[in-house]
């Protein structure tokens, strides 16, 4: 191919993108639920001291904690990811959502030190879950301005770790409660 076509074929192709425009209203949306969804797991090292108090945890089980929710999400998002890439499940992103919501929740409930487990767990499932269909969802919507979306749609990104313990300085005042699932689920509001 004469370097005349490959520049014409250039040109043909970035005037097909502009001529898409990008949906700012999915970007913004899909960048809030990174935003929520990013907060939810910054608030579980947050917690990390009452649940040492609760539980009576030494640092081996809190690093447990820790590990157990950032190895489901490094494990399993890989995993979706590739078969999202093959099977398009926009709903994945409820799903995702809907997955950390009920660690969340688990987490305000929990008896036992299992169960935090099995929380941590949930909350870094969901997460694996999210990630992978927002940056397709964000792709789709960007309008070819590729960096730009996936910019927006990750906006929230470097702001999010902190909104955890903001949360916890904000409304967790321990000591009141009757149960440990009730300091937790104030943490988050």
């Amino acid at each position: 191919m004469s370097s005349e076509a490959k520049l014409s074929a250039i040109s043909a192709d970035r005037a097909t993108d502009a001529g898409a425009k990008t949906v700012f209203k999915v970007l913004l949306a899909i960048s809030f639920c990174h935003l929520l969804n990013d907060t939810v797991q910054s608030l579980l090292p947050a917690i990390y001291p009452l649940l040492r108090d609760t539980f009576h945890l030494d640092f081996g089980q809190i690093g447990l904690i820790s590990f157990t929710s950032t190895f489901t999400a490094s494990l399993l998002q890989p995993l979706v990811g590739l078969y999202s890439d093959r099977h398009h499940k926009p709903y994945f992103l409820a799903i995702g959502m809907a997955i950390t919501l009920i660690g969340l929740v688990t987490l305000s409930l929990a008896p036992s030190y299992a169960t935090v487990l099995v929380a941590a767990a949930l909350v870094g499932m969901g997460s694996s879950v999210f990630h992978p269909e927002s940056s397709r969802v964000a792709r789709m919507a960007s309008g070819g301005q590729h960096g730009m979306a996936h910019r927006c749609s990750r906006s929230e990104a470097t702001q999010d770790r902190h909104w955890g313990r903001c949360w916890r300085r904000l409304y967790c005042r321990a000591g009141n409660e009757a149960s440990p699932g009730f300091r937790s689920w104030r943490c988050w509001g």
